[in-house]
């Protein structure tokens, strides 16, 4: 983590010094035996691979394989060198430049595991009956006259699709990831040379990306802090784990009925209930499709199919919900509707169960002014598709107690989910900063830039889809209600809300255009039948002008530097609690790129200091978004990681 590139001559030299020590096991010409009883990742697996018969506990739980790609790294001590002459250039490469993972009964399929057995207990046994057995050993590729399944990079086969590989890695990675062209050079570049030398290339571009400092922002982030969320470090202490039983779901809609299936998928018995039978039944029916799928894939049988869709009860009978230790709302985002349903859901809680809300932007401590048991009253966030997206975030109001987040926990990690837990404010964390993107996005339009110019920048820098394309899916219209109810909220207060230039740009696209979104027929985008999306030829007319000069760069940064102000801010202000709950929920929550690290470590990974002089710069261009009060900063350098 403290590497400079200044360091990869050392760092060479330190990987070249392992691989010998794994090299002279290897080449002795006595018999050497893997015995693998558990999951062997990354270096795990190349220390397996070391032996020339591996021998595994036939158990679907053990995971095996090479994920240094998605850590910013490659498989540096022999793991690409000797994956590609056992599987081949084509078939090594889901598994090196993909990190895809396998068992042990399919890497007994694939020939990288030569024996299974039932037990543990019996590697010993099975290992000195083949060392008896073999005497003397090498691997394939130590034999004179060895070829690589398929061929090298020369074969005619293998050249052409070398040919396009590299534009078809650009594509997906847009150029920012520079381990998985790493990778492929490795693969390439090692399969044309003998052994040693391929595991010298190897070396070679281990240490370049160990000191390249890409793999350190990633590394901090799908390690450090995944490893912070998966083990609930902020979970309140002391109090029981909760294991949902029975939860309730209010509301049946796109939202309601991925949480259903989230729910059922785990074994969890699920009421889901919307105000008329047939709607419920259609939430119920997304789960069934689901099922569907994994049927045809092979993924599910139909025992566990029948089981799964038998675990969610279909209702309009609020009754129903008796018995449920945890009950989810999870209807339109309207102050009072969401009032109504709680303090009639509520009713069937028992006296500790927990009422939660799937808002993503009204604050919790007013929605938990309808509940009788405001302690009791929770955020569960949900992001959309909930079948696939990982992240959830939790919303501790200003009386929930403790209890209450450590259940909130405890359900979503029992779903498979990763749970970060934020304080209460208006769009809390997530839907804040992702908002900042959208209306930035937004308000780079109104200025007169060309819509395709903001869309492909935002990809450019690593943001799945751009703001415009975003704001048509989660509908115009919900951005002009989130804005009304805003307005409403601070007139109540006795104040003013002024509104950015970006959300001027979309009510004006609702209210002016009647442009609602992708599910109103329209909005930034048009969706002819039966072809693919393309832009609102009218935006051309409407905001686009010929006389505005623009820098494609500077529309990178104002796009990722406004969500990273944003999350800064939120950490000062107690929002956020902590730096891995930001670059998690900011990575899996609101797109923000994987090269980075997440909002934070980009800020980190260049520099507070200089973070903020772009900051300045960009405050003066564009608006006070930008601006990076002093507290902030100081606020930043008092979290900044100590590596």
């Amino acid at each position: 983590m403290r590497l400079q590139p200044s360091d990869a001559r050392q760092v060479y030299a330190e990987v070249e010094r392992m691989k010998r020590h794994f090299r002279t096991l290897e080449t002795l010409g006595i018999p050497v035996v893997s015995c693998i009883n558990g999951s062997a990742l990354g270096g795990g697996w190349e220390v397996a691979l070391i032996g020339h018969h591996r021998i595994a506990v036939d158990d679907p739980k053990i995971q095996l394989g090479l994920p240094e790609v998605t850590l910013g790294l490659l498989p540096g001590a022999g793991g690409v060198t000797k994956m590609v002459r056992q599987l081949g250039l084509m078939a090594a490469q889901p598994h090196l430049m993909e990190g895809q993972l396998f068992a042990p009964r399919r890497g007994a399929e694939l020939g990288l595991i030569h024996e299974l057995v039932n037990e543990a207990s019996q590697l010993r046994s099975k290992a000195l009956a083949w060392i008896d057995a073999h005497p003397k050993s090498q691997h394939p590729w130590d034999v004179k006259g060895h070829k690589i399944p398929g061929g090298d990079a020369r074969h005619p086969k293998i050249a052409s699709a070398l040919a396009v590989a590299p534009a078809l890695l650009k594509k997906k990675t847009r150029g920012l990831l520079p381990a998985p062209e790493a990778i492929l050079a490795t693969m390439v570049e090692g399969s044309l040379v003998d052994v040693d030398t391929a595991l010298r290339i190897e070396s070679r571009y281990l240490a370049q990306l160990m000191t390249g400092g890409q793999a350190q922002s990633m590394i901090n982030t799908f390690f450090f802090n995944m490893n912070a969320i998966k083990g609930a470090s902020v979970r309140p202490a002391g109090i029981p784990t909760y294991k949902p039983r029975k939860v309730g779901v209010v509301g049946a809609g796109m939202m309601g009925a991925g949480i259903a299936w989230a729910q059922a998928s785990r074994g969890i018995s699920t009421v889901l209930v919307d105000t008329d039978l047939e709607r419920a039944q259609k939430g119920k029916a997304y789960s069934a499709r689901l099922a569907a799928q994994r049927v045809s894939k092979g993924r599910m049988g139909p025992e566990e199919q029948s089981a799964l869709l038998d675990r969610v009860h279909a209702s309009a009978n609020m009754d129903d919900l008796q018995g449920c230790e945890l009950i989810i709302e999870a209807v339109y985002e309207q102050r009072e509707l969401k009032a109504q349903v709680t303090r009639r859901a509520e009713d069937h809680l028992p006296a500790d169960g927990v009422m939660a809300s799937n808002t993503s932007t009204l604050p919790i401590s007013g929605l938990a002014q309808a509940s009788a048991r405001p302690s009791q009253f929770i955020g569960i966030h949900f992001f959309s598709p909930v079948d696939k997206m990982q992240l959830v975030e939790i919303i501790r109001g200003q009386q929930t107690d403790a209890t209450t987040v450590a259940r909130a926990i405890d359900y979503v990690q029992a779903l498979g989910k990763l749970p970060i837990v934020v304080h209460d404010s208006r769009g809390f964390y997530t839907s804040r900063t992702f908002g900042t993107f959208v209306m930035e996005g937004a308000a780079l339009l109104g200025e007169g830039i060309p819509a395709a110019v903001i869309e492909n920048a935002a990809m450019q820098a690593g943001m799945p889809v751009g703001p415009l394309a975003v704001l048509d899916e989660t509908a115009l219209t919900l951005s002009v209600h989130v804005l009304d109810q805003t307005r409403a909220d601070f007139s109540a207060e006795g104040k003013t809300y002024v509104a950015t230039a970006g959300e001027l740009l979309v009510e004006r696209m609702v209210k002016e255009f009647k442009r609602g979104g992708r599910a109103a027929g329209g909005g930034f985008y048009d969706y002819p039948q039966g072809q693919a999306k393309h832009l609102w030829p009218e935006l051309r007319r409407l905001f686009e002008s010929a006389d505005t000069r623009w820098n494609l760069q500077q529309i990178k940064d104002r796009l990722l530097y406004r969500q990273a102000v944003e999350t800064a801010r939120c950490l000062q202000e107690g929002v956020l609690s902590s730096v891995h709950e930001a670059n998690i929920g900011s990575i899996f929550g609101i797109g923000f790129p994987a090269w980075t690290g997440g909002a934070l470590q980009f800020i980190y990974r260049q520099g507070v200091a200089q973070f903020a002089h772009r900051c300045d710069e960009l405050a003066q261009a564009h608006g006070a978004g930008f601006k990076l009060e002093p507290a902030v900063i100081d606020c930043l350098q008092f979290h900044q990681p100590r590596w």
